[in-house]
C-alpha cells in the first residue's frame, strides 16, 4: 500500500496539475469503487479544483462549495496522468477524471477491488475520513511521547496503527524500527524516554528521506513506479539479503497477508523471533539465535 511518501509526492503532482483546473468529465469504468451516492458524481462537473490534501493515505481532492472527491489507494490502486491522446490502461481502469489539460485516471490491479472513491459535501463530512493518528513530521516530542505509550501494543502495531499515527504502513515501519534499532514486538510500554526519542528520531529522518528520494526520482514528472518494495530499503521486503548496516541476513516475521522484516544483529541482540507458522513447522529445529541459523 502507498504510504506517507509516496501518497504526498502523488499529492504534489496532482495538485501542480489540477489546482485551479475545471472538471469537464467524470467517467467510471468500475462502479464498485465508488462508494457514495449522495451527493452524486456528476455534481462535482464543472466544478474547479481550489485545493488538493493528503488525509492519512487518502488524497483529497477539494472543488468549489466544499465539494471533496476522496481517493484511497489502498494496496494495488495507483493514479495515472494522461495528455496528448493517450489511452488509460485497459481492464485496470476504475475511473477518469477529465480536465482541460489532461485526464487523471484511477486504475487498480488484480481482483480484489479495495480501492475506493468518496464524494462528500462540507468539511464536517471529510473529517470522517482523518482516523485521528498523529503526524509525525510535524508533531513534538510530547505528542508522539503521549500518543506512542496510549496502548500497550507492539511497535509494528503500533506504528501502523491510523488511530494512533498518520500515513506509516508495512514498509515505512519496518525501516523506520530499523533506523531506531528496535525490534517490531517490543511493547510501547516498556520504552525508556531514550529509546522513544530514538524512535521519533528515526520516524522523522526515514519519512523525510524517502518524501524527498522519490521526490527527485519524479523530476517534476508524474509518479509511475509506486511500490512499496525498492531496492534502497534496508529492510524490508529484503528477506535473506545482508543488512546494509552490519551484513546479517534480514529475517521476517509472516502473519496474514503480511510481513514484518529486520535485522537481527541491529535490532533484536541476535535473537530470531519466532515466525508463527514456520516455528510451528519446524518445532525444535527453529532457529533461536542468529549464530544458530
Amino acid at each position: 500500500m502507498p504510504e506517507l511518501p509516496d501518497v504526498e509526492v502523488y499529492r504534489e503532482a496532482v495538485a501542480s496539475r489540477l489546482t485551479g483546473q475545471t472538471l469537464r468529465a467524470v467517467h467510471v469504468r468500475n462502479p464498485f469503487v465508488l462508494r457514495t451516492a449522495v451527493p452524486p458524481l456528476d455534481a462535482v462537473v464543472g466544478k474547479t479544483v481550489r485545493n488538493v490534501l493528503r488525509i492519512g493515505k487518502r488524497i483529497v481532492l477539494a472543488f468549489d462549495d466544499e465539494f471533496f472527491l476522496v481517493l484511497h489507494l489502498m494496496i494495488a490502486g495507483r493514479l495515472q496522468w494522461l495528455t496528448e491522446g493517450r489511452k488509460p490502461p485497459g481492464k485496470i481502469t476504475l475511473v477518469l477524471f477529465e480536465f482541460p489539460t489532461g485526464t487523471l485516471a484511477f486504475t487498480e490491479a488484480g481482483t480484489k477491488r479495495r480501492a475506493s472513491l468518496h464524494l462528500v459535501h462540507g468539511a464536517a463530512a471529510l473529517t470522517a475520513f482523518d482516523a485521528g493518528g498523529l503526524d509525525v513530521l510535524s508533531a513534538s516530542e510530547e505528542d508522539f511521547r503521549v500518543r506512542l505509550l496510549r496502548e500497550n501494543h507492539t511497535l509494528k502495531r503500533a506504528l501502523t496503527d491510523p488511530r494512533l499515527f498518520s500515513g506509516i504502513g508495512n514498509a515505512y515501519s519496518d525501516e523506520i524500527l530499523h533506523r531506531a534499532g528496535l525490534s517490531p514486538l517490543t511493547l510501547t510500554q516498556k520504552l525508556d524516554e531514550a529509546k522513544i526519542a530514538r524512535l521519533l528520531t528515526a520516524a522523522r529522518d526515514v519519512l523525510a528521506e524517502w518524501t524527498a528520494r522519490l521526490r527527485l526520482e519524479a523530476a517534476g514528472e508524474f509518479p509511475q513506479h509506486v511500490t512499496a518494495f525498492r531496492p534502497q530499503m534496508a529492510v524490508h521486503g529484503r528477506f535473506g539479503q545482508p543488512c546494509p548496516v552490519c551484513g546479517a541476513p534480514v529475517q521476517r516475521i509472516v502473519y496474514a497477508e503480511n510481513e514484518s522484516n529486520y535485522c537481527a544483529r541491529c535490532q533484536t541482540n541476535g535473537v530470531i523471533l519466532a515466525d508463527r507458522a514456520l516455528s510451528r513447522l519446524l518445532h525444535k529445529s527453529f532457529p533461536r539465535a542468529l549464530d544458530d541459523a
